[in-house]
């Protein structure tokens, strides 16, 4: 990965812990708690979690952790994303379906990650639910990968605070259903390779990214609408 993190519980990072814990999404429910948020009375087969999983740098920067998909599977293959996926059965929330892919896809053991908030559901063109959850990895010496070769790529982290600079990025307009939307990109190099940081994705990461920082991006977001619909 790009760079390590100092053991134990930095200021910083139990800082933005206790920030986060009292952000509260805006689910259109009336809910007012993170278990309220994640909790689903009608859990379908099309409702998703990913895992923003937070690190500090040698520096003091936060960093995100990122995947590029296997080339081998039928959707979004080789894209970059973050650790998630569908929501099985056995899962009693959100939570625990990001913490449960996270650790089948790159080894991320949850007892050594502390989730900290959720933030709104985005939602696909085919009607997938997505919810972002927000974990702190404190000590980052203590993930050990094991990358999931059917599901993973490779990992790879990037600054988080990079998703609100105009550095690095490019946009394209696109329409759906005759609304106009701009679709971000955002070029990084990790170790020597490539990676570009783009569509849902890099929705969630702008959106999060906004929220630890309590600021807007440098640049025009104009999101599609049906990626903040509310779900059904």
């Amino acid at each position: 990965m790009d760079a390590g993190g100092g053991c134990g519980r930095s200021e910083n990072l139990v800082k933005l812990a206790q920030l986060l814990r009292h952000y509260r999404p805006n689910y259109g429910s009336g809910s007012d708690s993170v278990e309220d948020g994640i909790e689903s009375k009608d859990v379908k087969t099309s409702r998703a979690a990913v895992l923003i999983c937070l690190f500090e740098d040698e520096n003091g920067d936060l960093r995100v952790i990122l995947t590029k998909r296997s080339s081998t599977l039928s959707s979004h293959s080789g894209e970059v994303a973050l650790p998630g996926g569908k929501r099985d059965d056995g899962d009693a929330s959100d939570v625990e379906t990001a913490l449960r892919e996270a650790k089948e896809e790159i080894g991320l053991d949850s007892t050594i990650v502390e989730v900290v908030t959720v933030l709104e559901p985005f939602h696909t063109k085919r009607n997938i639910t997505v919810v972002p959850v927000v974990g702190i990895l404190f000590d980052r010496k203590a993930f050990k990968p094991i990358i999931n070769a059917d599901e993973v790529e490779s990992i790879f982290d990037a600054p988080l605070e990079m998703f609100l600079k105009d550095e690095n990025r490019r946009q394209e307009e696109r329409e759906w259903m005759g609304y106009k939307y701009l679709l971000h990109f955002f070029d990084h190099q990790a170790e020597n390779t490539s990676y570009i940081i783009w569509a849902l994705t890099a929705a969630i990461l702008i959106k999060a990214a906004s929220v630890v920082y309590q600021r807007s991006p440098a640049f025009e977001e104009c999101f599609p609408e049906f990626w903040s619909r509310r779900a059904r």
